[in-house]
């Protein structure tokens, strides 16, 4: 059979491409699939964050420890904790509370402040009969409260003949506010202010040097009070205080 006359008489019909006729002799063309441009994305990335468990305190019961070992975040849960160790914390083997002078007049109470939070203050006076030389008002450190370590402190400078006056930051301690949490470190100085204008406006105050004592982030604290009202204080003390951040800390991500 002469393959010439076949593909001279086949139908156009039968072509893809109307008009153009399909040679045998024709190499397939190539096949490509389609590209769909894909996103680029940049996914974040993934913390994970845990709470290490804490460890049993040696010494005390199982109701304390289980009392030790409840979530923290909110005031009401922190003074519970509080008054259950009160006894423990005056039993501690520490020269601040084995040594501590006697007869010395403290007192606690809240105060709520111009944001309706309430802040726990407390204050230790001389005994009776001794005359007051002055007011010292402590601003606590980031991990510390007005209650712990400083209640043998305070007891000593009380026994010198000072009243010294003491309060927890908003979110620390006893004071109402999320536990550790600092919206504005301005808020914490201005509280200070509010607070501790009020405690230097008693009648049995009034007349006395005033001074202001800052530990660690209560040091910048207390800076910037004496920068917001520099005529508002005889004199201001610094203990170990935070005034600079190290660079690779202020560079820290967000969690």
């Amino acid at each position: 059979m002469d393959l010439s006359l076949t593909l001279k008489f086949r139908s156009p019909e039968l072509s893809l491409f109307p008009g153009k006729p399909i040679s045998p002799f024709s190499l397939p063309r190539k096949q490509y699939k389609p590209i769909f441009p894909c996103p680029k994305t940049n996914p974040k990335p993934h913390f994970t964050v845990t709470a290490k468990q804490r460890s049993p305190i040696e010494g005390v019961s199982k109701e304390l420890n289980a009392i030790a070992s409840q979530n923290l975040d909110f005031a009401s849960c922190r003074r519970r904790v509080r008054s259950a160790f009160v006894e423990v914390q005056q039993q501690l083997d520490h020269c601040l509370f084995k040594m501590a002078p006697t007869g010395i007049r403290a007192e606690e109470w809240y105060e709520r402040n111009s944001k309706g939070l309430q802040i726990f203050c407390k204050s230790w006076m001389p005994e009776s009969g001794v005359p007051i030389k002055g007011v010292l008002c402590f601003c606590h450190g980031y991990g510390d409260t007005c209650t712990f370590f400083f209640e043998g402190i305070a007891k000593r400078i009380a026994a010198s003949g000072y009243g010294v006056y003491a309060l927890d930051h908003p979110g620390f301690g006893l004071s109402d506010g999320l536990h550790g949490y600092i919206p504005s470190f301005d808020q914490l100085v201005d509280n200070v202010i509010e607070n501790y204008t009020k405690i230097k406006g008693r009648p049995e105050l009034r007349g006395l040097p005033h001074f202001l004592l800052g530990q660690s982030m209560g040091g910048a604290v207390a800076l910037k009070v004496h920068l917001k009202e520099p005529l508002g204080w005889d004199g201001v003390i610094l203990v170990a205080p935070m005034c600079k951040f190290l660079k690779h800390l202020r560079s820290l991500p967000a969690l």
